[in-house]
Parts: C-alpha cells; sequence; structure tokens
C-alpha cells in the first residue's frame, strides 16, 4: 500500500464527507493504493455515525473511536499503530489543510528520501490571537531543539512508515514528533510550503491555554531526548552550580565579617541568598541521583535501535 492517511478528529461532522471526497478523487487522480483512517477522538456530534457511512460506501475509508476525549496524541498514536502504508500522512479534518498537498508529502518521502517533512502555513488564515502566539512558539523550538522548522505544529505531515512505528506520541507530545523522530534516529527532517485555508465549518477546538502547556511539554520532551539515560548530568549539574554560588557568597561574607570587621551580617539579604543556594543546590544534587539511580534500575536501561547487523546472531 502506498499512503496511510490517518485524520485525527472531534466534532467535525460538516467537514467530513466533504474532506472524504476530496481525499478519495486526489488518490484516484495519481493511482495511489491508500487507506484513510479516521480517528474520532471521542465526538459528542454524528461524527462517527458519518464515518460509519462513508466507510460502508469505500472500504479504503477506516475508523476508531475513543469513548471519551483523549486527545490529539492519542489519536496519532492510534493511528500509527493501524497505518500499513509506506508513507504515512497526518492531517486535521477541518479543512484548512488540502488533500491536494499529498502527492508530493508522498514524492518527498518517496524519492528525496526524507524520514519526515513538515507542513509550513506560510500564510495563515487564522485571527492575530493565534498567529502571533504560534511565531513566538515556533521560535522557541528552533532555538531550544535546533530543528529548523518554521511551523512544528502543523497536521499536515508526511513520514516513513518505519518512524511513526518507532517513536510513541503521548500527552501533548504531537506538536514535538520531529524532535521525537530525531531522538529515534531519524535526521533527514524536511519542510514544505503547504496551502492554508479558513475553516469553513465550525469552530477551533484548541484555546490559548495550548501555548503554556505548549512551554510545558517542550521542557519534557527537550529533558527526554536529552538527559532521560542521563539525569544526572542536568539535575547534578545545576545542584553543584547552586551550591557553589552560594558558597562563594557565604566565603565572602566570612571573609569581610575578619577582614574588614562588617558585623551584622545576617541582616543582609545576601546572606539568605547565599543560604538558600546553598540548600537548592543540595537538592537538586540529590534529586539527580535519585533520578539516576532510578534510570539505572529500569528494565530497557540497555535497549538501543540497532538497524542492521553483520556476522552479528540475533
Amino acid at each position: 500500500m502506498n499512503i496511510s492517511v490517518i485524520v485525527p478528529l472531534l466534532n467535525e461532522e460538516e467537514s467530513l464527507p466533504e474532506l472524504a471526497k476530496w481525499i478519495e478523487r486526489v488518490m484516484l487522480e495519481n493511482n495511489f493504493t491508500f487507506e484513510v483512517i479516521f480517528v474520532d477522538d471521542g465526538s459528542k456530534d454524528n461524527s462517527w455515525k458519518i464515518i460509519q457511512e462513508i466507510s460502508q460506501s469505500n472500504s479504503n475509508f477506516k475508523g476508531i473511536k475513543f469513548k471519551r476525549n483523549y486527545g490529539k496524541s492519542a489519536a496519532l498514536f492510534k493511528g500509527f499503530e493501524a497505518a500499513q502504508g509506506d508513507v504515512v500522512i497526518t492531517m486535521d479534518a477541518d479543512l484548512q489543510d488540502s488533500p491536494d498537498e499529498i502527492p508530493e508529502l508522498y514524492r518527498l518521502i518517496t524519492e528525496e528520501n526524507y524520514d519526515l517533512i513538515s507542513g509550513w502555513k506560510q500564510k495563515r488564515y487564522d485571527p492575530i490571537s493565534k498567529t502571533i502566539p504560534t511565531k513566538i512558539y515556533n521560535g522557541t523550538t528552533r532555538l531550544l531543539t535546533g530543528i529548523q522548522l518554521h511551523d512544528m505544529n502543523c497536521g499536515l505531515k508526511s513520514y516513513k512508515n518505519e518512524v511513526v512505528k518507532s517513536i510513541e506520541v503521548y500527552g501533548e507530545m504531537h506538536r514535538y514528533i520531529p524532535v521525537l523522530a530525531k531522538r529515534a534516529g531519524y535526521g533527514k527532517i524536511g519542510e514544505k510550503v503547504v496551502h492554508h485555508q479558513a475553516r469553513k465549518y465550525g469552530s477551533t477546538k484548541f484555546g490559548i491555554e495550548r501555548f503554556l502547556y505548549g512551554f510545558l511539554d517542550l521542557l519534557s520532551v527537550i529533558f527526554i531526548t536529552r538527559f532521560a539515560k542521563r539525569p544526572m548530568h542536568i539535575f547534578g549539574g545545576l545542584g553543584v552550580l547552586s551550591f557553589f554560588i552560594g558558597f562563594c557568597i557565604l566565603l565572602y561574607l566570612t571573609f569581610a565579617k575578619y577582614a574588614f570587621e562588617v558585623y551584622r551580617m545576617t541582616e543582609r539579604p545576601i546572606f539568605y541568598f547565599g543560604l538558600i543556594s546553598i540548600i537548592i543546590g543540595v537538592q537538586l544534587f540529590l534529586a539527580g541521583f535519585l533520578a539516576e539511580l532510578i534510570s539505572r534500575s529500569a528494565s530497557n536501561r540497555n535497549e538501543y535501535d540497532i538497524t542492521k547487523k553483520i556476522g552479528i546472531a540475533d
């Protein structure tokens, strides 16, 4: 099978019939063998009924329904599990992502051998309250991860099948799939400018709180990708630095007391800053030590992804 299209959705009953016809037309025009997997993330409208009707009329369209709303990451994870196509393409169900992009997304994976292609909505039809925070979020992500994508969270992406089978998307980590893919060893990540359309039906399912959660998730994914197997490097390093700062402050105050006869040290704010720095330093170091013990006790501590072997038996 050439392509698996995964469409996570929540209460998108108006757009589903049009989206299904659009995807089918593109696939037939390009002679692709395909499947479309709709993942209903606990919709309260008639979305699942429409998915059933579409599937009954065309066996290429399949569906997964959650009993309740688990979030986009969970929907993508179950879609990735079920995908059988050589190339996996994700898109949103609100018709803001164009299925006409599918042939080029497929070509970039199969002919130019990219592991992952992320869409870039260079011209967006979103309110300024959404576009400005998005630019800040993407800039911060580029700075902290080193992955030079303009639109990290674009729902329109294409992957090699082996990529989606090698990553685990959970919580709200769908925003950072390129980071997870790079961590898994798939470093050839590209970008394609895609057409963005104004929402035709309904309203967005994401509020302003997603930017706060997105930043917290960014810190989580950076920690996981860089320090999951060596937590002492981050906690211990910060702990030693904090302890050293506090020690230098208290050493200076001790010297000042005896060299310059400066008294009433405990009334100076810098004295308490030094004490707090030492206490925080000790706590961070102990946190790193405990995390290191937990990490070394994990059953998968020596599991690594090996793609090929020569002369070595399994």
